[in-house]
């Protein structure tokens, strides 16, 4: 059973398609790049997997299970987590309140206007955990303002592993990232357990490429080469893509 599988995924925007017949099947624990120049679709693509875009015909299957039509809400539930090319978060909370928050949302807590996040103890401790993972726990009473871009990508993926993922999606993680934090965030990614499969999007080759033992190049919404990190390098279709020749 694939952890992912997406199915002749095809979308437009009016006259613009902007995903073409996407086929795509990630196994459990893999690790999958998928990769293309500003424009291929490949946000897009995400949207459509985490249910925030209706596709307008394809399938999407998360373990089997058919998730196409499931509303985004409920695709949490089932497993999956995502991140942000922007990062959308909230500066006047804590580190260690933005991750609680998260925890929330897939608890039936969440439902009760009155409850005080501070007073359950159980998502604070699990919120610290997934901060420790990340090398940030020494830090979580900090306010999330006071903290550096490359804090707050980590704050993102914490906030998405203490959701306890089966499947996790990077929308460009390493984007803005200084040299040191794009080894920070390498390191923290190569450390998540295999029974986390992960897919990563990213329009640099050159910062992701040691990441994935498969890999997808989007262009113009369609897969146009796939295989290992070695066939996709040298492939003409990716240098034509890149390189324009």
């Amino acid at each position: 059973m694939t952890a992912l599988h997406v199915n002749a995924l095809c979308k437009s925007f009016g006259g613009l398609r902007v995903t073409a017949n996407v086929n795509l099947a990630v196994e459990p624990g893999e690790r999958r790049l998928i990769i293309g120049p500003n424009g291929a679709g490949k946000t897009t693509l995400f949207n459509l997997i985490t249910g925030e875009i209706t596709p307008d015909s394809g399938s999407i299957n998360l373990f089997g299970q058919d998730i196409t039509h499931a509303p985004s809400r409920h695709r949490p539930h089932l497993g999956m987590a995502r991140t942000y090319q922007i990062i959308t978060l909230f500066g006047r909370d804590t580190i260690l309140r933005n991750v609680s928050l998260a925890l929330l949302g897939l608890s039936p807590l969440r439902w009760n206007p009155f409850i005080n996040i501070d007073r359950r103890p159980e998502l604070v401790d699990q919120a610290r955990e997934a901060l420790a993972h990340v090398g940030l726990e020494a830090i979580a009473e900090r306010p999330l303002s006071q903290t550096s871009y490359g804090e707050r990508r980590r704050v993102e993926i914490a906030m998405a592993l203490a959701q306890k993922p089966k499947i996790l999606l990077l929308d460009e993680p390493y984007a803005g990232l200084s040299i040191d934090e794009r080894r920070d965030v390498q390191q923290l990614l190569r450390k998540i357990p295999r029974d986390v499969s992960i897919v990563m999007i990213e329009h640099n080759m050159d910062v992701a490429l040691d990441f994935a033992e498969k890999i997808s190049v989007l262009h113009f919404g369609e897969v146009i080469v796939e295989g290992t990190r070695a066939e996709v390098v040298n492939d003409p279709r990716t240098k034509e893509v890149y390189l324009g020749h």
